[in-house]
């Protein structure tokens, strides 16, 4: 199915078109209603590859003990705990959400293992952090809801460092050969699981179509150059199913 093109004044939830404030309030609901079995369903939907894929791009940030890390869109705190670990006790991981049911579970969920990190409810198209402030920036599995990409890749870029690193870890553009069972299994076995686990069918499949209509890799290397970062490079994973981008801001 082919999504309708965006205009000026809309945007895409899924494969429908809608206004600007509609999706956001729309995507708000989505997450208030998986907030509760979220990193359950991660595990099942990904057979548990999405804590492989999350210590590749820890492990390809570059981060150092000492360092400043800001977590975009972290919900449920898999990426903070991460870079926490990375960072060490002199280091600083702040984690950010625009939604208040999953930053809260990220909060306890740090605060479970030890870690009194920041934990901020703010919009990555408006961060209110001052510029150059982080060695690297993170956004997991959460650029694709945002309304405005481009506005909030150059909200990342305004608050690294000169020399920091901006990594986006997104599902992408499956190799074609795959593709017709990748759309049966996201369209069939994903609503189906989100039902039974979830209670909700409909929140799983705006997942999958929110996939479709996402920049693929070498469209989103591009907005990450236009965002002001140099040397943009990616690396696929499971078969481009997902991909991790990285960036460096000069």
């Amino acid at each position: 199915m082919t999504a309708p093109k965006e205009t000026p004044d809309t945007t895409h939830f899924g494969y429908a078109k809608v206004s600007d404030t509609e999706k956001a309030e729309r995507v708000r609901g989505v997450f208030d209603s998986v907030a509760e079995k979220y990193d359950v369903m991660n595990d099942l939907m990904s057979l548990g590859m999405h804590r492989v894929w999350k210590r590749f791009a820890v492990a390809l940030s570059g981060v150092k003990a000492g360092d400043r890390v800001l977590d975009i869109a972290g919900g449920t705190a898999d990426m903070a705990r991460r870079f926490a670990g990375a960072v060490g006790p002199n280091g600083q991981v702040c984690l950010t959400d625009i939604n208040a049911a999953m930053i809260a579970r990220g909060r306890d969920r740090m605060l479970d293992v030890g870690c009194a990190t920041p934990a901020v409810r703010c919009d990555a198209e408006r961060l209110p952090f001052a510029g150059g402030y982080f060695d690297c920036v993170c956004v997991a599995f959460g650029l694709r809801n945002m309304t405005h990409k481009e506005q909030a890749l150059a909200e990342m870029t305004r608050v690294l460092k000169p020399g920091g690193r901006l990594l986006v870890l997104e599902f992408s553009k499956i190799w074609k050969p795959f593709e017709a069972a990748y759309d049966a299994y996201s369209f069939t076995v994903l609503p189906w699981l989100g039902e039974r686990v979830a209670g909700d069918a409909a929140s799983y499949r705006y997942l999958a179509e929110s996939i479709r209509v996402h920049p693929g890799q070498e469209e989103l290397k591009h907005m990450l150059e236009a965002a002001g970062l140099s040397r943009a490079e990616y690396f696929n994973l499971a078969l481009g199913a997902v991909a991790l981008h990285r960036g460096v801001k000069l």
